[in-house]
């Protein structure tokens, strides 16, 4: 048994039982447990497969290469649109998981077939990606902001580009942009912690509210 892993199931509050289970199913497919990005994560010859995750409404294992995975059975969620290649598969409830461990495991096989083959998820290029009209306009006016922003990484930048060009109307997309400048010169991509005590590093999980009521 892996040691932080213990540690990490040591300190859950929600989810503790579903995500044992799911820690027994994944160890019956002879994968390595290992502790990565603060999850129980799975290996085989040092390749991520699967991690487990556990979230306000629900727990989940996830893919790293799950666009890959055939998903015969339509189980598998893409945790965002900015996500191109993770995969989740969520539960509720311990009899999901058992209702569901058998195909789960033949997903963890796939996945592992996957990785011997060395396959590899396509990525979407960020120059693919459509630009604003009221972004390229902040660049025009602000050469600092557009430096920033070609700094951070391809994934952040897919992820804002994404998110402004999705607003409907010129004014709220103008806001979104204003509202994420101080963000972006800071290199954090949209969904990532500025506050630090976010339990998710580098995700944000919220808690910056804390900082807000207290």
């Amino acid at each position: 048994m892996h040691s932080e892993v213990e540690k990490y199931f040591g300190k859950l509050i929600q989810w503790q039982a579903e995500l044992e289970v799911l820690r027994s199913i994944i160890l019956e497919c002879h994968l390595t447990e290992d502790f990565k990005w603060k999850h129980p994560c799975y290996t085989f010859e040092n390749k991520n497969i699967v991690l487990l995750q556990e979230f306000k409404e629900y727990c989940a294992v996830m893919f790293p290469k799950g666009a890959l995975l055939q998903d015969s059975e339509a189980i598998l969620v893409q945790i965002t649109q900015n996500v191109q290649s993770d995969r989740q598969i969520r539960f509720k409830s311990i009899e999901e998981i058992q209702k569901l461990k058998e195909l789960l495991k033949l997903y963890v096989f796939e996945a592992i077939e996957i990785e011997k083959a060395g396959l590899k998820v396509k990525m979407k290029d960020t120059s693919e990606f459509e630009i604003a009209e009221e972004l390229k306009t902040y660049f025009e006016l602000n050469p600092a902001f557009k430096t920033a922003f070609e700094s951070l990484t391809p994934g952040r930048q897919r992820g804002y580009l994404l998110h402004f060009s999705q607003l409907k109307q010129s004014k709220t997309r103008e806001t979104a942009i204003k509202k994420h400048v101080q963000r972006i010169f800071m290199g954090k991509g949209l969904n990532d912690c500025i506050c630090g005590i976010s339990k998710r590093m580098p995700n944000c999980d919220g808690s910056h509210k804390l900082l807000v009521n207290s």
